[in-house]
């Protein structure tokens, strides 16, 4: 009696193990060391053109924030493009309850950078409405506010598709909120796609687009799925957060 117990458990350990072999991988995590876990922005600013904005960029690749009076006069920002950090100064002074304009300048490579941005008297419609980026030519900007009530994250990432295809698509979120914004742009291209939009449900990134289904999945900050497209193309996503 007791050899065939011991014969059960071993069996049991076995298939256990042989299950746990056959089970999917979960999808590689990935921690930035470097991101903000919490709002850059004050509540003061929630309702104002003050405050702070986040966003990516295409073309190349890469992520932008303006600093907008956001704890007091000083009006700045920080891109960061293909790796390279240029930081951006505007001599613009903020007024209340007006809108905010301005041209922010610095250098990448020694050579002169200038990027004019605007935003409504609420916060709303923050837009980079032109810039001059040396090598950059046509880049693009998808912005968004950030308030106290949800920290915003910029992921810069990557697709590639069954047609063939590859590119470069870069999404901005809100895990509070539960809402994101992203952008593509295919390889050589150099038209940005409509920004696209949806929700998150369960770290499940919901397309409207695409009959409500999940098109990736956050783990940390790390983003990742694949999803059949409108043509019957198969696209894979892929990316991290670097903002």
């Amino acid at each position: 009696m007791k050899t065939i117990k011991i014969l059960v458990a071993a069996i049991v350990i076995i298939s256990f193990s042989s299950c746990k072999k056959d089970k999917e991988p979960d999808a590689p995590s990935y921690t930035c060391t470097t991101c903000k876990t919490v709002p850059d922005a004050v509540v003061a600013n929630n309702s104002s053109s003050k405050g702070v904005y986040k966003g990516v960029i295409i073309g190349s690749t890469g992520t932008i924030m303006f600093d907008i009076a956001n704890n007091g006069t000083t009006i700045t920002a920080i891109m960061v493009l293909d790796g390279v950090t240029v930081n951006l100064i505007s001599t613009v002074t903020w007024v209340a309850g007006q809108p905010f304009a301005a041209a922010f300048s610095g250098t990448l490579g020694g050579q002169p950078v200038s990027i004019n941005f605007s935003v409504g008297a609420t916060g709303s419609t923050p837009t980079v409405t032109s810039s001059n980026i040396p090598g950059h030519a046509s880049a693009s900007f998808n912005i968004i506010k950030e308030t106290s009530l949800g920290l915003v994250e910029c992921f810069e990432g990557t697709y590639n598709t069954t047609l063939p295809e590859t590119g470069t698509f870069n999404i901005i979120l809100s895990r509070t909120l539960a809402t994101w914004s992203g952008v593509g742009r295919k390889t050589g291209s150099t038209t940005t796609s409509t920004p696209g939009n949806g929700s998150i449900v369960s770290n499940n990134l919901i397309d409207p687009s695409q009959n409500n289904r999940s098109i990736g999945t956050l783990n940390v900050d790390a983003l990742n799925g694949s999803f059949m497209d409108s043509n019957g193309k198969t696209v894979t996503l892929t990316g991290k957060r670097t903002l």
